[in-house]
């Protein structure tokens, strides 16, 4: 069965297996997410469960998400989603949704934003090689040819060049969930997920 929750981000520890085998994992502060609305099919053309997160001050959000919230009888948050899933006839406005939706050994799909690097050179975003220090060239770290001369003329879109590296929406496949603490909200998860310490992450269940 799908599920699905909002989290932040904390950081990366290290935990032991019996057999004395050593595992990284990512420590996500997972919940506690209040139910927002409960979308159907014969309302909205879809089903839906919508979830808020990381409770904040009024002035913080806008007025109509503030109203939005208060239909609901939820408290202010900063981080309002929605997830499709397989019964969301079983959820009602007002249900809180904690860390142990997920127990050990689930898989999951997390997706965060990644860390954004700025400006950087082709080289550096993607991956390409350095040009000939030899014979008086100066071209070492530049992008090089732009391809195309009289036909077709332009510079085709999908071509690489520097620009704004990272600040990207990435989602990782198929992790594992060590352990599910229900009690502090907390999920550890085996590797690295996207994003930097205190970023947004969701966690849902695989999709393979």
């Amino acid at each position: 069965m799908k599920q699905a929750i909002l989290g932040k981000k904390i950081g990366m520890t290290q935990l032991f297996r019996e057999d004395g085998t050593m595992i990284p994992v990512t420590v996500v502060l997972a919940g506690p997410c209040p139910v927002t609305q409960v979308k159907t099919v014969e309302h909205d053309g879809y089903d839906a469960v919508q979830m808020a997160f990381q409770p904040v001050r009024e002035k913080l959000i806008t007025k109509p998400q503030m109203g939005h919230l208060r239909k609901a009888g939820v408290e202010a948050h900063r981080y309002v989603k929605e997830f499709k899933l397989d019964d969301c006839a079983k959820y009602a406005v007002g249900d809180v949704i904690k860390a142990d939706t997920f127990a050990s050994g689930d898989k999951v799909d997390v997706t965060g934003t990644s860390k954004g690097k700025g400006f950087a050179g082709n080289i550096k975003r993607w991956n390409q090689a350095r040009g000939r220090k030899t014979h008086g060239s100066h071209s070492y770290r530049v992008a090089g040819s732009m391809g195309a001369c009289t036909y077709p003329g332009e510079v085709f879109k999908t071509k690489h060049l520097p620009g704004h590296m990272g600040h990207e929406r990435i989602t990782v496949q198929n992790l594992e969930v060590v352990r599910a603490d229900a009690e502090r909200n907390l999920l550890l998860i085996k590797g690295a997920i996207p994003g930097a310490k205190g970023g947004l992450v969701l966690v849902r269940s695989t999709v393979k």
